[in-house]
């Protein structure tokens, strides 16, 4: 299982000891120094089924200042994804990856579901 996240971001960090507790062994990517790769953000994506939107951290200053929430409706899935592999930072974190499915952001009740 892959765990994406931000280490200095408090939500990741409470997704890291959950994961630790329930003794759910990741491999851990920071999304700042290894951003997902296109190709990456569509397979989770499509693995997901969430819409495009779940995958952009809307509360970020960086989608803020880019005033994504005007632009992302005008924008292509192609062009969405493009722009998410641009910077980490405009992704939404923490996302797990696993064989099965994608879960982005950490909803306790949501992960114990689903891992």
């Amino acid at each position: 299982m892959l765990f994406v996240c931000y280490p200095k971001c408090t939500t990741c960090q409470k997704a890291r000891k959950w994961l630790d507790a329930q003794g759910i062994s990741y491999e851990e990517r920071d999304i700042k120094t290894e951003n997902p790769r296109k190709e990456e953000l569509t397979e989770w994506y499509h693995k997901s089924g969430l819409p495009l939107k779940r995958f952009f951290n809307t509360s970020g200053n960086l989608y803020k200042e880019l005033k994504l929430k005007d632009k992302l409706p005008q924008m292509s899935e192609e062009e969405q994804l493009e722009l998410l592999s641009t910077d980490g930072m405009l992704v939404k974190r923490p996302i797990i990856v696993t064989k099965d499915t994608v879960l982005t952001g950490f909803k306790e009740s949501e992960w114990a579901k689903k891992l």
